[in-house]
């Protein structure tokens, strides 16, 4: 609103504003262009009008986010690097075996060479056997290294919940994917084992025990209590009258000498430690430190040096940690080595320790081929924890060579092979039982030890299997027993050695190690077959040999035994057999079995003043006849399965950690350092 004396100044004025552009921002020329220049300097002015407080908050979010963003992909690279490694690796397993589909390439590596020629196994569903329950018991006083159990990790950090949640989604694919077909075989492979380095490794010492992986202290059960006392009856019997020597004669109470390497002993100390007897061990390695001396002038077996001392020795530093064990088991190891010195790498049967020098028996230049190819597990275990690759190479070739031999029968093998040219020889005679018999055991141990990734091994023990059933199975009568019988210039013989009865064991190992379900299935039968073996008999106890009945006769059994077979010599199998059966299904009946044979040794064998005996008659309870011997392999081997027969304690020797050799001492199953 104006005043009146503004109106009567005269007209209004006019104001006006002057705005000068410079060029860059003259029409057509500047205003907003979207120019970087343009927005570096927006932006710049924007951050310039912010509190130093937003400034500093904003700084601090991108800080965090950065480190965030470091840690996501440290922990998730692994993973994602094992499932790209894995497509990688499936597609050169296409390429090199068509057809062929790993669904574990780690577990089960495609083999370098396939050859075209083998012949394909019957295609059969798989169905993996039941596992016990996992149950933490355990004698209070043994200190076995215990197996490594899976760790859940546990963290407040969403970062790391999400990478458990990708590496459980990577473990429920492999399970869904856990079915492997080789070969014609159907394998499901184990997802615990991983393959060992193809690298002699460095020498190693067992890890100590973890403090919150230890065994919780529990009692002992009334049946492993009395295989307690009947070890300790036995090792009074030796500690009284054979100390130091190899067997006891327990009726004489005296001893006697096979090799003067105090055997009973050497094979004994794993029993103890796995019982829980200590002061028992520490007695016995006070005389291996002080007395045990492999320098000496004395002819020893390799096979049975090798088992039973070599295999001890390594089995018990094992357990124990103690580095005496493997400097002992080292220096046998490198006496044994001149057996193998021969034209055709196989090895010969007798080595002399102290002079350094190998021949074979006196009466032929034939090696058996249970004895040249059941010395591998021990081999090469030593090279492992040496790093000395001499060891396993000399046994790796022998396995190599027997695996390209002729004579083979649809996998079975002849009794002898020759050490100068390195063929078989006596063609045409196959069995399972002595001078065989481990050959097949070792096929598939070898396999299991080494990760499971030498599939010529494995080719050669499916070959072998369904050699068995095609060749040597047959059902006695009355009650259809089946039975693994012998083969000899293509007439059947229904023999069968007690030493058989390692085959339903086996055969329960590897179908627990993913092979096929039949194999289970025929472990059953053949387990009731060796129960029966001791069952038909008066004593209960069975004899070395027993042929069976192939056609119904009224009032006669279906295990007959011939009088040069009738003895016992306080043998393992059937035990080790039970004992197999039980972990993997937790049929009580296999415990029952394996006590009534534990009582019935101690009925007819049990030596009062101590140690047990082998009989000559098992046929005659009033009178068995003693033969005055207990074999080394009944504190070895016999007494040890029974222990952990009657335990419900898997992780006691846990079998998908440990591999027993064909005497009983647990070695460890090889996974990456």
């Amino acid at each position: 609103m104006y005043s009146g004396a503004a109106a009567a100044a005269g007209p209004p004025r006019r104001d006006f504003i002057s705005v000068t552009l410079g060029p860059e921002e003259a029409v057509g020329v500047g205003g907003y262009n979207n120019s970087k220049a343009w927005r570096r300097r927006s932006c710049w002015r924007k951050w310039k009008q912010l509190s130093r407080l937003q400034r500093s908050v904003i700084l601090f979010l991108f800080a965090f986010l950065a480190v965030c963003g470091v840690i996501s992909y440290t922990s998730m690279g692994e993973a994602w690097k094992s499932i790209t490694n894995k497509s990688l690796d499936e597609q050169r397993t296409e390429q090199e075996i068509p057809g062929l589909k790993l669904a574990n390439p780690a577990v089960l590596p495609a083999p370098q060479k396939a050859d075209a020629n083998h012949g394909d196994y019957p295609e059969l569903s798989l169905q993996k056997p039941p596992k016990l329950p996992h149950v933490r018991r355990g004698p209070s006083n043994l200190q076995i290294r215990a197996p490594w159990r899976d760790m859940r990790l546990k963290t407040r950090h969403d970062t790391i919940r999400a990478v458990e949640e990708l590496v459980e989604a990577d473990k429920v694919e492999k399970t869904e994917k856990s079915i492997i077909s080789w070969r014609g075989a159907v394998i499901e492979p184990d997802q615990s084992t991983e393959l060992p380095s193809s690298k002699i490794k460095e020498p190693e010492k067992p890890s100590p025990v973890e403090t919150e992986d230890q065994k919780e202290p529990v009692p002992i059960n009334e049946r492993q209590l009395a295989v307690i006392e009947a070890f300790r009856h036995a090792w009074k019997g030796y500690k009284d009258f054979a100390w130091g020597h190899d067997e006891l004669k327990p009726l004489s109470k005296s001893y006697s000498e096979w090799f003067g390497l105090g055997l009973t002993l050497i094979d004994a100390l794993d029993t103890m430690w796995i019982l829980g007897l200590k002061e028992e061990f520490e007695e016995a390695r006070k005389w291996v430190a002080n007395d045990l001396v492999f320098d000496k002038n004395v002819d020893v077996n390799l096979f049975e040096s090798t088992i039973r001392i070599l295999g001890g020795l390594l089995s018990t530093y094992h357990l124990s940690g103690d580095s005496l064990f493997l400097e002992k088991a080292k220096d046998i190891g490198n006496r044994l080595m001149p057996a193998f010195k021969t034209p055709s790498k196989i090895p010969y049967s007798d080595v002399n320790i102290g002079r350094g020098t190998a021949h074979p028996p006196r009466w032929t230049s034939d090696s058996t081929v249970a004895e040249v190819t059941s010395i591998q597990l021990e081999f090469r275990e030593l090279s492992r924890l040496t790093g000395d690759e001499k060891f396993q190479k000399a046994v790796d070739e022998v396995m190599k060579h027997v695996h390209t031999l002729s004579g083979k029968n649809d996998g079975l093998v002849p009794m002898f092979i020759n050490t100068n040219s390195g063929q078989f020889t006596h063609l045409g005679v196959y069995t399972l039982g002595a001078r065989a018999d481990s050959y097949y055991e070792y096929l598939l141990k070898q396999w299991i030890q080494g990760g499971k990734k030498e599939n010529e091994l494995l080719e050669d023990y499916m070959r072998a299997i369904e050699g068995v059933k095609k060749h040597l199975l047959q059902r006695s009568e009355p009650k259809k027993l089946t039975f693994v019988g012998e083969l000899a210039h293509g007439h059947f013989s229904a023999k069968m050695d007690h030493l058989v009865c390692f085959l339903p064991g086996t055969l329960a190992l590897g179908a627990h190690n993913g092979l096929a379900a039949d194999h289970m299935k025929l472990a059953e039968a053949l387990i009731e077959t060796c129960y029966q073996m001791y069952a038909q008999v008066e004593t209960g106890l069975s004899p070395e040999i027993v042929h069976f009945n192939l056609h119904g006769q009224k009032g006669h059994k279906d295990v007959e035994i011939k009088p040069a077979d009738r003895h016992n010599l306080l043998r393992p199998e059937t035990v080790e057999s039970l004992f197999y059966m039980y972990r993997f299904t937790g049929d009580k009946k296999y415990q029952d079995w394996g006590w009534e044979i534990l009582q019935n040794f101690n009925r007819y064998t049990r030596v009062p003043t101590g140690g047990y005996t082998s009989i000559n008659n098992v046929q005659n309870p009033s009178n068995p006849e003693p033969r005055d011997k207990m074999e080394s392999f009944f504190l070895g081997e016999t007494l040890k399965y029974m222990f952990l027969l009657f335990s419900d304690d898997i992780d006691l020797i846990n079998l998908d950690k440990y591999i027993f050799n064909t005497e009983a001492h647990p070695l460890p199953i090889w996974v990456p350092a």
